[in-house]
């Protein structure tokens, strides 16, 4: 599978989406873009779980799924719709694949390590679990909480890759509230980190190597990346597109697909 070329491909499914449905928070969806088609594409088998704690990328995983046949293109036209089980935020049941509601920062990997707990020490089956952090989950204190735990209990079937982009709802992650150094804090919380360009699928392959701690892969992302005019600009945390925009977008994506 050309993993490029896929990720285009889902790249021109969330523009469309959000583009139909006049929603915001596309420049988070195109920063997760590349590092969800690398799990799906390549790394998830179908007995491992995936969780997205930000789930204000939801569209990006949507996009996904659907892209990998895995969520339907009637499901997929109702995004943001009166009454969709396919919202802004992931809710839970409304997917095989979305077990759990997620946006509410914070939570996702208190979630995916309670699952790799399971798996490993009661279960004892070889399920792994990987889960999509943002630069404001790891404001929050139970990211923490959960990186303790999952360091304690061994817990070598997670792996947690933080969607770094470097900016949040209010602006710089490094003015909001600074982790640097982003890297030490995960190698001091028991982790084995592997800091990359989270647009590199060559780096993700390495990156994603079992280990015998807890992985953290530290993927430093474009917010917007795709979009020229959207990369590194904190309003396209927030805008809509209007139409002007939107054809600005799919000509500069066909643009890269041509050249592929």
């Amino acid at each position: 599978m050309n993993l490029r070329k896929k990720a285009l491909e889902i790249r021109r499914t969330l523009l469309n989406m959000h583009y139909m449905a006049k929603a915001g928070h596309i420049g988070t969806g195109l920063s997760a873009i590349d590092l969800l088609t690398y799990i799906y594409g390549s790394w998830l088998r179908p007995q491992d779980q995936f969780i997205l704690s930000k789930g204000h990328g939801a569209s990006s995983l949507y996009a996904t799924l659907n892209n990998f046949n895995l969520l339907t293109t009637a499901e997929l036209a109702t995004y943001y719709q009166e009454g969709t089980l396919f919202p802004a935020h992931p809710a839970p049941r409304a997917h095989p694949c979305i077990p759990v509601a997620t946006g509410s920062l914070g939570h996702g990997l208190p979630i995916a390590a309670g699952i790799a707990f399971a798996n490993k020490h009661i279960h004892r089956n070889d399920k792994r679990v990987a889960c999509i952090l943002s630069d404001g989950d790891c404001n929050e204190g139970s990211v923490w909480e959960a990186a303790m735990f999952a360091a304690h209990h061994g817990l070598s079937n997670l792996v947690m890759v933080v969607d770094a982009n470097g900016l949040q709802g209010f602006g710089k992650s490094t003015d909001v509230l600074n982790m640097e150094p982003f890297a030490g804090k995960w190698k001091a919380f028991g982790f084995d980190v592997r800091e990359i360009n989270g647009h590199d699928f060559t780096a993700m392959e390495a990156a994603f190597l079992p280990s015998d701690k807890p992985v953290c892969v530290l993927a430093r992302t474009i917010k917007g990346k795709g979009i020229s005019f959207m990369e590194n600009k904190i309003e396209w945390h927030y805008l809509p597109m209007n139409e002007s925009q939107f054809n600005a977008a799919i000509a500069e994506l066909n643009t890269i697909s041509e050249a592929a």
